[in-house]
């Protein structure tokens, strides 16, 4: 019987249209080594295997990344975790293995601005990507609109279902903008389809007994953390604002009283999470104009 024999270029084909790419870039290196050191068929075939799927996974976390809108300069490379509190320093590897997304629970995370809250999940959502999960980074006022737009258009359950393709939702500064009942109700919505379901992350300047402010009444409200804190770890960023810190560092003036964009330091009349005063009592109300925006 005659051995069957395939050119180099045929052979990178055929791999090509099997979708193996890491197989036809290494096929010809590998088989050379291979013929040198006298490796078994099966021995060449699982290195290449090993091949195949280690890029796999490299382009599936690179992929994922670039769909997560996380902020690029906030991982934990850079996150100054010495300055964290040292309950939060000691919970946060468990976080960043994933364990609370295989569960579908929670992260509530929250403090004064500046603190580090959007740095910290920030940085945890980068280190579930690459444990392999799917995450979408977005200020909450963003999704609420995105919400909105598809119940207007009658494609909030189609939006809903493209949301769910992702592990965990990082839902950024909720609260910070002022935003009325019917952005509140797409909201709670959301919130209720991930309940026991999938995670969400989220970074807040308001304390529970402020939460009426973002759901405005008393029964949304009370419905949504019950939800929310039902399987929940809770993270509390204390201490000084990172920003102030660093203006002072740079010997920038900074007024005594306030912190960033004005909103009022902890300790100060009427400070944020720390009194009652919510951010929309201290920032303008900003929201983006409500167009076309794709739900993801």
């Amino acid at each position: 019987m005659s051995v069957p024999t395939i050119a180099p270029d045929a052979l990178t084909l055929l791999l090509r249209q099997l979708r193996l790419p890491s197989f036809a870039a290494y096929a010809q290196e590998v088989s050379e080594t291979a013929e040198q050191q006298g490796w078994s068929f099966s021995a060449y075939l699982g290195h290449l295997c090993e091949q195949e799927l280690t890029d796999r996974r490299t382009r599936r976390i690179e992929r994922n990344l670039r769909n997560s809108d996380l902020p690029a300069d906030k991982t934990l490379a850079t996150l100054k975790v010495e300055l964290l509190p040292a309950k939060i320093r000691r919970q946060l590897p468990t976080l960043c293995e994933g364990g609370f997304v295989e569960r579908a629970e929670n992260v509530l995370t929250f403090g004064l601005p500046g603190r580090g809250k959007t740095h910290l999940c920030a940085a945890i959502g980068h280190e579930l990507v690459h444990q392999g999960y799917t995450v979408l980074f977005t200020p909450t006022f963003r999704l609420v609109q995105r919400l909105l737009v598809a119940k207007q258009a009658l494609q909030l359950e189609p939006c809903l279902r493209r949301l769910d393709r992702f592990d965990v939702v990082v839902l950024d500064d909720l609260g910070y903008v002022q935003q009325d009942r019917e952005e509140m109700e797409v909201l709670f919505t959301f919130l209720s389809e991930r309940y026991e379901r999938r995670s969400v992350v989220i970074t807040s300047n308001l304390v529970f007994s402020q939460w009426d402010r973002i759901f405005k009444d008393a029964l949304t409200t009370a419905a949504a953390i019950d939800r929310l804190v039902h399987h929940a770890t809770i993270l509390e960023l204390t201490g000084d604002s990172y920003r102030t810190t660093a203006a002072k560092d740079r010997n920038i003036e900074v007024p005594h009283g306030t912190d960033h964009h004005g909103a009022l330091r902890e300790g100060g009349p009427g400070a944020g999470a720390a009194t009652g005063k919510s951010p929309g009592d201290c920032v303008p109300e900003h929201k983006e104009p409500i167009g076309n925006s794709n739900c993801r």
